[in-house]
């Protein structure tokens, strides 16, 4: 058996050994030299947000799957799909609906300009070449909104099934059995602990639904080949509301105890109570930062890593850099598998805390 699984194993490897040589991108001929390999593009290209989901290219042509665009304009609101730009983010190709002219430009959507510069492109550009163009307010269902849908869909399917999946005797079965650790995990390990017995239980379901909200999000950005995922918690926005929404709940549940203890601190010297009083009103918005720059900074310093590391294939362009690069990047991708559910975790611990120190009464 065990002879059985070293030949599988060994065929696997040469297998992939032999993709690797005879895959042309990795090949080094005589060739006309390509255009120089842009990595900072190919890796911020991959972890922005889009207007589609670009799957692959095939013959020299992308294939992606197309979203609702969706501006808010001066006449009115414009619709229409992304597959009208026809893959093009150079601001050449324009849209035009209601009387006006559209483009899109490393993503942004801008009001075209009366006419193309010497490039094709309808945009107007200053010193810094940064874009002079107007642009329509956009609420458009880019992929990072889709793909925060999908994970709403499959938290109440998930859920759904489980609070199903249980016995007549209260005995889980099924993805119930999966479930119930976690939530109860949650309970016992955050929820109790940093909030106290009397008042865990309605806050339970906020920190259940911000835990797997982030697990949930930060697996879908790690599988490569799934249609409907992108890096939502390497966005900053998507981190700062849920920040914001903790923030919000720790300001408004704060206890008279809490707010003394910010701007008067008992048990130490008054003339240390004004500098005590400053840095912990600073703390105030440096809590709520600190967890949306974590999360933020870890799922997405990941991504950078792995794709820096598969990079390397094309910089040094040799297929003797493949081996040493796709081991390490499968490597910190298995490390990535641990992060995405330690940072969710932590998410949810220290908003456990936060609000557990505010609704905290004090006896001095």
């Amino acid at each position: 058996m065990k002879t059985t699984k070293f030949n599988v194993f060994r065929i696997f490897i040469l297998g992939v050994f032999f993709v690797l040589v005879s895959t042309p991108t990795f090949a080094i001929s005589d060739e006309p030299e390509e255009e120089e390999f842009k990595v900072t593009e190919v890796i911020m290209h991959h972890i922005k947000d889009a207007h589609d989901f670009h799957l692959l290219d095939w013959d020299g042509h992308p294939i992606s799957i197309p979203l609702p665009v969706l501006l808010w304009t001066e006449n009115g609101l414009v619709a229409f799909m992304s597959s009208e730009f026809r893959h093009d983010d150079s601001g050449k190709v324009i849209v035009e609906r209601n009387g006006q002219k559209f483009v899109k430009y490393h993503e942004e959507i801008y009001y075209a300009s009366n006419s193309a510069d010497e490039n094709g492109t309808y945009m107007l550009f200053n010193e810094e070449h940064d874009p002079l163009n107007e642009h329509p307010f956009d609420f458009s269902i880019t992929k990072l909104v889709f793909t925060m849908f999908v994970s709403m869909l499959l938290l109440i399917l998930i859920f759904g099934f489980s609070a199903r999946a249980y016995t007549k005797n209260g005995v889980p079965k099924g993805i119930a059995k999966f479930t119930e650790p976690l939530v109860v995990f949650i309970r016992d390990d955050v929820a109790i602990p940093n909030i106290g017995e009397r008042h865990y239980k309605k806050f339970l379901p906020f920190l259940l639904t911000l835990f797997f909200f982030i697990w949930i999000n930060n697996i879908m950005g790690l599988i490569p080949f799934f249609p409907f995922s992108a890096n939502l918690s390497g966005n900053i926005a998507f981190t700062f509301v849920l920040a914001l929404i903790t923030f919000v709940m720790t300001t408004i549940l704060g206890t008279k105890d809490y707010w003394k203890h910010i701007f008067w601190m008992p048990g130490v010297p008054v003339p240390l109570k004004p500098f005590l009083a400053l840095i912990e009103f600073a703390g105030i918005f440096i809590k709520p930062a600190s967890l949306m720059i974590r999360l933020f900074a870890n799922i997405t310093a990941g991504h950078i890593i792995i794709l820096s590391l598969i990079s390397l294939i094309f910089i040094f362009k040799s297929i003797w850099v493949s081996p040493g690069s796709i081991f390490f990047a499968v490597f910190v991708g298995l490390i990535e598998v641990l992060v995405v559910a330690i940072q969710a975790y932590i998410f949810t611990m220290l908003s456990a805390l936060y609000i557990g120190s505010a609704m905290e009464k004090h006896e001095h």
